[in-house]
């Protein structure tokens, strides 16, 4: 065999050996394209798609941290005992919260879809970390909305001011499971009928006790001068009527005014002879002592990172609040809020069976709470 012949024979051996192995390479799949996230900005900012969906999500919440001082009665301050001695003592009032918060938005032909939730953890002074409350899970569809939320008596017209105790005199319960549908005409008149099942909390028994739920009406007239809205509603338990009307006006570009009064029948809300569940005068929509009351207050910024809030208010029963703050915006997302609070309680120590919504232990109460708190 001659080298020529050798080297032939070799090249045949490689090329056969060659075409085996490529008989079983594995192909290697082209990587899909990354599919990145795209900013959706129909319904705001912050939102975006989620992959896959025509559905846009907006996700946020925040950190706050309260330190109240004073009196009980104020909602500002506590009792403790002391270790030593026994004594029963004021002591600071804490609480840390983390909240998140998550929005929903999607195109359909029956209108926009959407839903809301927002679920809160707190550690009040010294723990234990509570049980999460879900403050808000709702659906909505155009006008349409189910789920829990806030009563349409207390949302639909409004807080009381921009104050943190803005409910030593009470203007609503608040929580509720509601089938609800709103209306806008477009033109500044809006409505809402809701359909509640209500809550208990606070000494108010306001859990429907039959498949009759509450019922609540609502209006609002909206301008660039400012709001009229007026809400009605019907306790079902226990069988009354409650209303408030509330005027908002914007006065300059700095300066925004509000009053709103309430008023509501309470014959059986007061029968605690005849009930078996006591109300004692107070029902889900009528927190508030005797027939009426009322609530006025505003907001002043001085500018784009400082704001004055006020808020006064007074029941039937003689008892009466005072809130105010400074907030300051120290960078955007960071707030510092200051705030001093004062209840007078007006059957204190009187031998009446007057409730005593505050826990108040002298009739005038003055207490302060410092809020710090990071949105997103």
């Amino acid at each position: 065999m001659n080298i020529k012949s050798l080297l032939l024979g070799s090249a045949a051996a490689l090329i056969a050996v060659s075409g085996a192995r490529a008989a079983d390479a594995v192909t290697v799949a082209e990587p899909e394209p990354a599919e990145y996230v795209k900013i959706c900005d129909v319904y705001g900012a912050g939102y975006f798609y989620i992959p896959g969906t025509e559905t846009c999500l907006r996700i946020g919440g925040y950190v706050r941290y309260d330190a109240g001082f004073g009196d009980v009665g104020s909602f500002d301050g506590r009792m403790a005992t002391d270790h030593e001695d026994g004594d029963s003592q004021n002591t600071w009032k804490k609480n840390a919260r983390f909240t998140l918060k998550t929005w929903t938005g999607q195109e359909t032909e029956l209108g926009t879809l959407k839903t809301y939730t927002e679920t809160k953890f707190d550690f009040s002074n010294g723990g234990p970390t509570s049980t999460p409350k879900l403050s808000f899970a709702w659906i909505q569809l155009g006008g349409l909305r189910v789920g829990k939320d806030e009563s349409a008596y207390d949302q639909f017209i409004g807080y009381a001011g921009n104050v943190i105790q803005d409910t030593i005199i009470p203007y609503g319960m608040k929580d509720t499971n509601v089938v609800q549908y709103y209306f806008d005409a477009g033109n500044g008149f809006s409505g809402v009928v809701s359909l509640e099942e209500g809550s208990d909390g606070s000494g108010i028994s306001g859990t429907i006790d039959s498949y009759v739920p509450h019922v609540v009406g609502g209006v609002k007239y909206k301008g660039d001068w400012g709001a009229v809205t007026g809400v009605v509603a019907y306790d079902s338990n226990y069988e009354e009527v409650a209303g408030k009307v509330r005027l908002d006006v914007n006065v300059t570009k700095e300066l925004t005014l509000f009053i709103m009064g309430g008023y509501g029948t309470d014959d059986n809300l007061t029968d605690d002879a005849g009930n078996v569940i006591d109300a004692h005068g107070r029902g889900f929509y009528k927190p508030w002592g005797g027939n009426w009351a009322v609530w006025g207050g505003g907001t002043y910024k001085f500018n784009e990172k400082t704001a004055f809030n006020l808020q006064a208010s007074a029941d039937d029963d003689k008892n009466y609040a005072l809130a105010a703050n400074v907030a300051y915006t120290i960078v955007p997302g960071f707030t510092i809020t200051t705030e001093v609070d004062w209840d007078h309680f007006g059957h204190f120590g009187d031998g009446t069976s007057a409730v005593n919504w505050t826990k108040a232990d002298k009739k005038n109460s003055v207490g302060g709470i410092v809020r710090f708190q990071r949105s997103f």
